[in-house]
């Protein structure tokens, strides 16, 4: 099991997250805000995956990133939930700044299992 978190996995490419917010799908679990869609045209490719944390909610960076390397870690040890169907997540921190954690990584599993459960017709599609 690879438990790395290359920088093909991470998204970064302005298209696909433009892509993504105008054209994809989203719900809430607390801390996150999901937003994810599955591309056609990537399945059997790495999922990718875009971490936010609102500057209005936490104001220093350094919190910021905290919170994004907690929720990276726990995204990288349970990335496997999800099989690679080119899925492209969003995942918006709306949380407190103090959470833990332990208290973020059971959430992620919840999101990464509900997403794994979503069928195929909610794929993108140029139509």
């Amino acid at each position: 099991m690879n438990l790395r978190l290359p920088k093909s996995e991470r998204l970064h490419a302005d298209k696909l997250i433009k892509e993504l917010f105008n054209e994809g799908s989203s719900f809430f679990l607390y801390p996150f805000k999901v937003i994810y869609l599955r591309k056609i045209d990537m399945i059997g490719q790495a999922n990718q995956v875009l971490i936010s944390v609102s500057k209005k909610k936490i104001k220093k960076a350094s919190g910021r990133n905290y919170i994004k390397r907690r929720i990276k870690e726990s995204y990288r040890l349970n990335k496997h939930l999800l099989k690679a169907d080119g899925f492209i997540l969003g995942f918006i921190f709306v949380g407190k700044p103090e959470m833990s954690f332990s208290e973020m990584e059971p959430r992620l599993i919840q999101i990464l299992e509900k997403l794994s459960l979503e069928p195929i017709a909610h794929s993108s599609s140029n139509e």
